[in-house]
């Protein structure tokens, strides 16, 4: 379980940590179950700085630091993966095509577009949240949202580092996933939780199913670009009305 838990946190994150080591796809496939630990964690933390500069600064000027928080400790690892997905998913015209350009580090034009859009509305709807709880949430949600693409898609690539997370895990990985998420959503946004959770599920699914008619399988920076579209799919619902 702690070894499991510390590789979740080497993997997703940049928080200081007492041991980092080299960790084997199976160690990093049993560690899915606690990715949303993980995601409260880094929850949390943006919820405490938000929380905090609230009291000096402008909602505008905190929603910046927030965001910049936000992809620092996560060494922008998701953010990349949306980049890159854009860029192939609507740069290349074949399958194969499409799945050379995600492989490509360089950021086309669909990938600087598709990363301008989505930073504009994350900070769109940090500064419209009319309290902080989308913003503890939304991270849960999005590392939830990749233990479920890992386990329930297939996978576009023989190798890679998601082929190797793919192959290990298994059920129980996945359960404890999605107890941890519902119970944390319970717990910290009571039925509108609930309601975030169903929700993300379905926008969980259309988005596979979309790069699913694109390229014969998901891959790591589909996994990354699925996390992104979930934390923003969170923090829009709860500066609705029904999430105050």
């Amino acid at each position: 379980m702690i070894t499991s838990l510390l590789t979740a946190f080497q993997f997703l994150t940049t928080f200081p940590a007492l041991i980092r080591r080299p960790f084997t796809s199976q160690e990093l496939g049993r560690s899915v179950g606690y990715f949303p630990v993980v995601g409260l964690a880094l929850g949390g933390v943006l919820y405490g700085l938000g929380s905090g500069l609230e009291l000096i600064f402008s909602t505008q000027i905190v929603s910046v630091i927030v965001l910049a928080a936000w992809l620092l400790l996560t060494r922008a690892l998701h953010f990349d993966g949306f980049l890159d997905s854009c860029d192939g998913l609507f740069g290349g015209f074949t399958p194969e095509r499409r799945l050379e350009i995600m492989r490509d580090s360089r950021v086309g034009a669909f990938g600087v577009a598709g990363g301008v859009v989505l930073l504009l509305s994350k900070y769109a709807a940090m500064t419209s949240l009319p309290n902080l709880s989308g913003l503890l949430l939304a991270p849960v949600f999005g590392r939830w949202a990749l233990s479920i693409a890992i386990f329930a898609f297939p996978y576009a690539r023989e190798k890679g580092m998601g082929r190797g997370m793919k192959e290990n895990v298994r059920w129980p990985q996945v359960i404890l996933a999605t107890v941890l998420t519902v119970l944390g959503a319970w717990f910290f946004a009571d039925w509108i939780g609930l309601l975030t959770f169903a929700i993300s599920g379905i926008i969980l699914w259309l988005g596979a199913s979309f790069i699913l008619r694109r390229v014969p399988g998901l891959t790591g920076d589909s996994y990354g670009a699925l996390c992104e579209l979930i934390e923003l799919a969170v923090l829009l619902i709860f500066t609705t009305g029904v999430a105050i």
